[in-house]
């Protein structure tokens, strides 16, 4: 029986009146084929589909793409292409024009010789905007992971501990508790970093008095998890609170009203609304959220940009922040499930403000 996914792609492609796709994206080849090693090719058509690889992964390639046929390409993968649609008489060739580089592009064209180029953005990535019930599954056991190592820093916060220290200690416990590394480079911002919304962590020492962000994800089975906590160390100024109860209260709002049927736009408006209401509209300058899966940013996103409506199946993080330059900032961050009727949380962390030693 055809792999489902295969089946929507052909769908996509008949929709849109394709002959064919070659998928050269990584995480776009892993979600239609379910290869997991690191070179390979797809190339689908109506009828046919075939996994284009290199000596090192046929035997691997035939255990993990079910539904294709594997074939071991020439030294230039784009001749070994060209022979396949030209032996079931295809002409043109969607590509993903995201994906290649204008020089590869020129390479392609030219080796394709008679066969059409035509460029597609985003086809597979609107598949993979629906979560089914096995991505779900691991979408939870990789924000479940992420929990755990948020109660596990909270043993080793600690005034004198650098950040990078911090970011250590939370990425050797994903990984050794399962992960394959984290989802992207562990945000820990301390005291006037913490203004930083990518404030990566650095060699600067937590300091009591601080308030500190930390925004992590576990990798887990190729899916990736997003959370964001901000804790105090001892006791923080009274100004440090007041941000953290806005925020919260827009993380909370936003969580309470969420749900199928608005747009990424309306979503973000409800994290904005309490934050412009609060007077610091001007200093949350990023979207609310994003969606997350095999990669960490994915679409749709909870933007002032975005029109894509919310449905069933969609994952996102909601992530407000406040961010005072030479003061200090704070983001909450969860990821949850579009549901039928509202949203599931998938991040259980507690959002209580902590005050840590």
């Amino acid at each position: 029986m055809e792999p489902v996914r295969l089946q929507k792609l052909r769908k996509e492609l008949e929709e849109r009146k394709l002959d064919a796709i070659l998928i050269t994206n990584a995480f776009n080849r892993r979600y239609i084929s379910g290869f997991t090693g690191s070179s390979g090719y797809v190339l689908v058509t109506a009828d046919r589909a075939w996994f284009l690889t290199d000596f090192r992964y046929t035997e691997q390639a035939a255990q993990q793409a079910v539904g294709f046929e594997i074939i071991m390409h020439q030294p230039n993968v784009i001749l070994s292409v060209k022979e396949l649609l030209e032996g079931v008489h295809i002409t043109k060739v969607a590509f993903e024009q995201d994906d290649l580089s204008y020089g590869t592009y020129q390479a392609y064209a030219r080796d394709l010789g008679g066969i059409e180029l035509v460029p597609v953005s985003g086809l597979v990535e609107k598949l993979r905007m629906y979560k089914d019930e096995a991505e779900l599954d691991i979408l939870q056991q990789a924000a479940d992971l992420a929990d755990k190592t948020f109660t596990h820093i909270l043993g080793f916060l600690k005034p004198g501990v650098t950040e990078i220290d911090t970011a250590l200690e939370m990425e050797f416990f994903m990984r050794k508790n399962g992960a394959t590394s984290s989802s992207f480079d562990t945000i820990v911002a301390s005291g006037v970093r913490s203004a930083l919304p990518h404030g990566v962590a650095s060699e600067k020492a937590i300091q009591t008095g601080d308030l500190v962000t930390m925004d992590f994800g576990a990798l887990y089975k190729a899916y990736c998890s997003d959370i964001t906590r901000t804790v105090g160390i001892g006791k923080v100024s009274p100004k440090h609170r007041e941000i953290y109860d806005i925020v919260l209260e827009a993380n909370l709002h936003t969580l309470a009203n969420l749900k199928p049927g608005m747009t990424g736009k309306e979503g973000d408006a409800l994290a904005r609304s309490v934050i412009e209401k609060a007077g610091y509209g001007d200093r949350f300058g990023h979207g609310t959220g994003h969606s997350v899966g095999l990669e960490v940013h994915e679409q749709p996103r909870l933007s002032l940009y975005c029109d894509t409506v919310l449905e069933p199946g969609m994952v996102v993080t909601v992530e407000p922040g406040i961010y005072l330059p030479g003061f200090g900032g704070v983001r909450i961050e969860d990821d949850v499930v579009i549901t039928e009727t509202g949203i599931r949380v998938l991040t259980r962390s507690t959002k209580e403000f902590l005050e840590i030693g």
